[in-house]
C-alpha cells in the first residue's frame, strides 16, 4: 500500500525539497501541502493522509495546535503525525508528543532518516530519535509528571487495569525498545509483545507507541533518569 504523506510547513522551498524526496519512493507519494497549521488539518481530511510531516513553528496555527486539533477528531484517528524541529531536544519536542505526535524529527536529518521516519510513523511505532532517549525527554516530562516515582492519581485507574506482564513492556516501551528486543528479554515472541503493546494502547487510551512512553513518565511508573 502507498503511503499518503501531507506536508506542512510555512516554507515553500523545503515542502518542495520534501516532495521530491517522497514521491521518488515507489511506496509513498505526496498528497498535500499546507503553509500553516490550520490548513495542515483540513488537508488531513480531505486527502485522509497517513502521515503528516508538520513544522512546529509557523505563523497562525502552529504545529502544535494543529496536532491537538488531529489528535482530538475521531475521524483522524489512523493519521500519524512526525514533528519537524530545528532543535531535536527542547520543550517543544515534549509538548509535540503531548499533543498526539508519533515523533519528531530534526530538520538536519538524512533523506533517508526522513524517509524511514514516514515508514514507522505510518506503521504505528513511536520514532523517537537516539538523543532523545537519553534521559532528555524524561527531564521535562517529570515536569508535569510526578517528581517522587509515584504514580499520578489521574492514571492509576487506568493503570491498575493493566496485567503485571502489561506494565513490565509498558516500562520497555518507554525505554525505547522495539517489539524484538521486548520479546528477546521476555523471551516471548515478538507477536506476544506487539498482543501487550496493543491492549495497554487501549486500556491508556494511547493513540500509539508514542503516546504509551509520554503516559509512562507523566504517570510516574517510570521515573525520569537525567545525565
Amino acid at each position: 500500500m502507498t503511503i499518503k504523506v501531507l506536508l506542512a510547513d510555512d516554507q515553500a522551498l523545503l515542502r518542495s525539497a520534501f516532495r521530491v524526496l517522497v514521491d521518488s519512493e515507489p511506496d509513498m507519494e505526496v498528497v498535500g501541502e499546507a503553509a500553516d497549521g490550520a490548513e495542515a488539518v483540513a488537508l488531513a481530511r480531505s486527502t485522509k493522509a497517513d502521515v503528516v510531516l508538520m513544522d512546529i513553528r509557523m505563523p497562525g496555527t502552529d504545529g502544535l495546535a494543529a496536532t491537538r486539533m488531529i489528535s482530538a477528531d475521531p475521524e483522524l484517528a489512523d493519521v500519524r503525525v512526525v514533528m519537524l524541529t530545528t532543535f531535536e531536544v527542547d520543550e517543544y519536542v515534549v509538548q509535540s508528543l503531548r499533543a498526539g505526535a508519533s515523533g519528531f524529527l530534526g530538520k538536519g536529518a538524512e533523506p533517508d532518516e526522513l524517509l524511514n521516519a514516514i515508514r514507522i510513523a505510518a506503521a504505528g511505532e513511536a520514532l523517537l530519535s537516539p538523543v532523545a532517549t537519553k534521559g532528555l525527554i524524561a527531564k521535562f516530562l517529570a515536569q508535569g509528571g510526578t517528581s517522587d516515582g509515584s504514580e499520578s492519581p489521574a492514571y492509576s485507574e487506568r493503570l491498575a487495569a493493566l496485567t503485571g506482564r502489561e506494565r513490565e513492556v509498558l516500562v520497555l516501551v518507554a525505554a525505547g525498545h522495539p517489539n524484538d528486543e521486548i520479546a528477546e528479554r521476555l523471551e516471548v515472541s515478538p507477536l506476544t509483545v506487539k498482543t501487550h503493546v496493543n491492549r495497554a494502547m487501549a486500556k491508556l487510551g494511547a493513540r500509539d507507541r508514542a503516546q504509551l512512553v509520554v503516559i509512562a513518565y507523566e504517570s510516574g511508573l517510570v521515573r525520569p533518569r537525567v545525565e
